[in-house]
């Protein structure tokens, strides 16, 4: 039996990306908590696995050729799982190509600007209409791509894959992003294909209770929201 992933976590977006695909791949796993509201990122161990100081990162102690590997950024980590595993990433070099597609679509595109509409609508510390404009703006027009793009089909790359896995767990926060679902009915079923994953509902859950409420918490805030290098 393969030994466990280690995976460095925190229960956020990005975070639960990775909890789904190791659910939904099946692989075993040990949570190691990040709290990033204390700077646990900055400690030096966790550092030599993430330099970038952000989880998520994995540690696979039978990575390739049996040797233990490390990696972070939450796209990289998936399409290792998804090789490792050999599942939802695709079965031939055209299906990994549109499923790339999508996964960069979303650390590239999603990811950031879905964060900063969500800090500037509830956490920055001045009101900016035009910050608060220009990222509600730009997630709109994202969200307004993938509705598009499922009218036709139940997944972004057809089947089933590590993008879905990506762009859910952003996606699914549209409330907080100043957006109306009802402006994206397809987008909206995808949501409720998704959260009828077991595998879905089980990766959001971990830690769950260790989750904070930012917006009261404003040593936390100063933390996230005020690194400057080290």
């Amino acid at each position: 039996m393969s030994s466990p992933i280690e995976l460095y976590y925190w229960p956020t977006p990005n975070g639960w990306k990775i909890t789904i695909a190791l659910e939904e791949m099946g692989l075993p796993y040990e949570v190691k908590y990040v709290n990033i509201g204390a700077g646990e990122q900055f400690d030096p161990d966790f550092l030599k696995i993430a330099p970038n100081n952000r989880m998520p990162a994995v540690i696979d102690p039978d990575g390739p050729d049996g040797r233990p590997i490390s990696i972070f950024e939450s796209g990289a980590i998936l399409q290792y799982l998804g090789r490792k595993s050999g599942k939802f990433y695709g079965k031939t070099e055209r299906d990994r190509v549109e499923i790339e597609q999508w996964l960069m679509w979303q650390m590239g595109g999603v990811g950031p600007m879905a964060g900063q509409a969500h800090h500037f609508l509830n956490y920055a510390p001045v009101d900016i209409p035009y910050a608060k404009e220009r990222y509600s703006n730009e997630v709109n027009r994202l969200y307004g791509v993938l509705d598009k793009r499922l009218a036709d089909r139940d997944f972004v790359a057809g089947d089933y894959s590590i993008a879905d896995m990506a762009i859910w767990p952003w996606a699914q926060g549209w409330s907080r992003q100043n957006q109306d679902i009802a402006d994206f009915p397809h987008m909206q079923a995808w949501l409720e294909r998704m959260w009828d994953r077991p595998a879905v509902k089980t990766g959001k859950k971990i830690g769950e209770d260790r989750r904070m409420n930012l917006a009261d918490d404003k040593e936390a805030q100063k933390i996230l929201f005020g690194q400057r290098a080290r």
